[in-house]
């Protein structure tokens, strides 16, 4: 269940990476990713798959920099994708800066995902999966069907609605 937690506590870091990115850019304070649960999953797949990737690298940090941006930037993409074609909404797009594909990715934020990739596997994994492995396994099941729940809910929503804003149930 490690690697679920490790997707939970990520996609939780996104949420409020978002959140601050919003108040420090003045831009929509209220994205995410899921109905109910404070969590951003593109965060969590993206985070979960340059932990996977940077184990081979992690003794050369140029390497994960880069491996974490370009996988940071896949999980980005696939993400566009998949809300843009099975679920008819689009949460960001980067037509305006530059080097974007489709708008959906673009180079300066890879290069932050990068940056971002370094602090994940050096400092913030290491301190968090200790206490990640630990975690009781009623509790973990708990958690599952909870974020597994809210996602099915969450693409429903989205599907039948085609709006974003339908995930905002608070004012």
């Amino acid at each position: 269940m490690i690697w679920f937690w490790s997707f939970a506590a990520y996609s939780f870091a996104g949420f409020l990476l978002e959140a601050a990115f919003a108040a420090v850019v003045g831009g929509r304070s209220d994205r995410k990713g899921l109905w109910v649960l404070p969590l951003c999953p593109v965060y969590g797949a993206g985070a979960c798959l340059i932990l996977l990737l940077a184990g081979r690298a992690a003794a050369w940090p140029p390497a994960v920099f880069l491996l974490g941006g370009l996988a940071a930037t896949a999980v980005e993409y696939c993400a566009a994708l998949y809300h843009e074609r099975v679920l008819g909404v689009t949460f960001w797009s980067y037509d305006g800066l530059p080097g974007n594909l489709q708008g959906k990715v673009c180079l300066p934020f890879s290069l932050a995902w990068g940056v971002l990739s370094l602090g994940l596997v050096y400092w913030l994994h290491p301190l968090l999966a200790p206490g990640l492995a630990h975690v009781p396994a009623p509790v973990s099941w708990l958690a599952l069907t909870t974020v597994l729940t809210d996602g099915l809910l969450t693409a429903l929503l989205l599907r039948c609605s085609g709006d974003t804003a339908s995930l905002r149930w608070y004012r």
